[in-house]
């Protein structure tokens, strides 16, 4: 018993800037399933508007968590909580791609505060090792607070009796605790897709203990390694006074367990792409354009200051200028997905690594060819997978990061077994994929080093380190990483 068709009624009269309800937004409106037994509760919805002319629809988003949760979701028929993006519109639930949306309405001055503000300018750098020193604002803690309420009421709202709510990430670390007080009847999961600090970093935050309280309010607290998990249960009972164990905390007469959970990927959905004719024939024309015999390096990241572009490009620049490869033998390809573009240490790091771009093509550049390519966009999933299926050496070096599902999706896609995956020591996904050339990559010398290395693998040691990954990751795939999660979660309070 699955959701049924698309409804996109403004639910009350406000102000229309978009046209919305003029030009019907995918108009087709009949009745929809109102709650649902699992609900999954995020920052964003897993959908985007787009408009063409007057015409507006939804379309699925790009992103990490989307491509990841949406089979889970699609399987499970439950509705997803979140907001659209858009500002001074309320609408009512609808479905997209087989998921009901359950909108939460943010205005202005509530994303600057909540999300510009305290979730991505204090959680996002404190979170990841205090990379980029956060701001702690008194100003951002109360919008922070409202909104989790709203997100916490929508999910209250959205799921059955006895129900079960799944809360994903930063942004809405006090969601489990109020969604309890409304919502004594359902099991309540939160899982952090991005690191936990040690209990040094974590002791900064002004609002520790309330943003503790506020996870434990679940039944079980998920994260991506081991040490996130073990980090969580120390600052709890420190700053929380809970007691128990790393693996089960008691807080408010509750136990409340705490575990690692990597998140994966749909193994099965990037093998049969990559498979397919027009990928194929898209990953042999980029092969084409790229060089011919001139080995490839591919890095695809979000244009952020954790993912250490900035540094690879340092080291790819070394790594020509020391003749150990020379500069014809390979090209590289930097794709930075835009992202969070009008804050001013993303526009700063925008001009940083395009100037290290066109500083490397300065150098190394001849008319008709060129060292690096870089891109400042998105790309959809078929060319994605065929640049992955180009490349010979996949550069995946963030300074911080809680897994990293381009790692995955790089592994998935190599079906002949070969390619190197070069993957910095500090993700997530390093503490899996052990077959992989890991590196530090605040090590400029180390990360020129690896990268000649990969480039002169030979084909045997690649295909047995590349077996290696791909058992991995089949062994541990996105349904594995649900099923775990809601498992524990059904057996957490019996």
């Amino acid at each position: 018993m699955g959701p049924q068709a698309v409804n996109l009624l403004i639910v009350r009269p406000i102000p229309d800037p978009y046209g919305w309800r003029t030009l019907g937004l995918n108009a087709m409106i009949q009745d929809l399933k109102r709650t649902s037994e699992v609900v999954l509760v995020s920052n964003r919805l897993p959908v985007q508007q787009v408009k063409r002319g007057r015409m507006s629809h939804w379309e699925t988003s790009p992103g990490g968590l989307v491509s990841a949760l949406r089979p889970i979701i699609r399987d499970l028929s439950c509705t997803w909580v979140g907001w659209t993006g858009e500002t001074g519109v309320e609408i009512a639930p609808f479905v997209q791609d087989g998921i009901q949306n359950w909108p939460v309405p943010l205005v202005n001055a509530e994303v600057r505060g909540f999300y510009e503000g305290f979730s991505n300018r204090i959680i996002w750098p404190l979170y990841h090792d205090a990379i980029r020193q956060p701001e702690y604002r008194q100003a951002w803690w109360k919008p922070y607070v409202d909104v989790n309420r709203r997100f916490a009421q929508a999910a209250s709202e959205a799921v059955e009796p006895g129900g079960t709510v799944w809360v994903h990430d930063y942004h809405l670390q006090l969601v489990p605790s109020m969604l309890r007080a409304i919502r004594p009847d359902v099991r309540i999961g939160f899982f952090l897709h991005i690191p936990f600090p040690p209990q040094e970093l974590f002791a900064q935050l002004p609002w520790r203990r309330e943003i503790l309280e506020g996870l434990l309010g679940a039944d079980v607290v998920g994260f991506q390694t081991r040490i996130g998990a073990k980090n969580f249960a120390e600052v709890a009972r420190r700053f929380a006074n809970a007691t128990g164990s790393d693996e089960i905390v008691q807080f408010d007469e509750r136990s409340v367990q705490v575990g690692a959970f990597p998140i994966s990927i749909d193994v099965e959905q990037f093998e049969t792409l990559a498979a397919s004719d027009d990928v194929v024939s898209q990953s042999i024309e980029f092969r084409a354009r790229l060089g011919g015999a001139r080995k490839i390096i591919l890095g695809l990241d979000r244009l952020d200051y954790t993912k250490g572009i900035d540094t690879r490009l340092q080291a790819f620049r070394e790594l020509l200028r020391s003749r150990r490869i020379a500069r014809d033998d390979c090209v590289f390809v930097q794709i930075a997905i835009p992202s969070r573009e009008h804050v001013a240490e993303y526009k700063e790091l925008r001009v940083k690594v395009e100037g290290l771009v066109g500083e490397i093509e300065g150098e190394f550049g001849d008319i008709g060819r060129t060292p690096i390519h870089y891109l400042h966009r998105s790309v959809d999933q078929r060319e994605l997978v065929a640049l992955y299926l180009a490349a010979d050496v996949m550069l995946v070096t963030p300074l911080r990061d809680g897994m990293n599902l381009v790692a995955k999706e790089y592994v998935a896609s190599r079906l002949n077994n070969t390619g190197v995956l070069v993957l910095s020591e500090f993700t997530g996904a390093a503490k899996e994929l052990k077959s992989a050339l890991l590196v530090n990559p605040h090590d400029i010398g180390a990360l020129v080093g690896r990268m000649e290395r990969a480039l002169r693998m030979p084909a045997a040691e690649q295909a047995i380190r590349m077996k290696s990954l791909r058992r991995t990751i089949k062994e541990n795939d996105v349904y594995k990483w649900a099923n775990t999660f809601f498992h524990t979660l059904a057996y957490a309070r019996t």
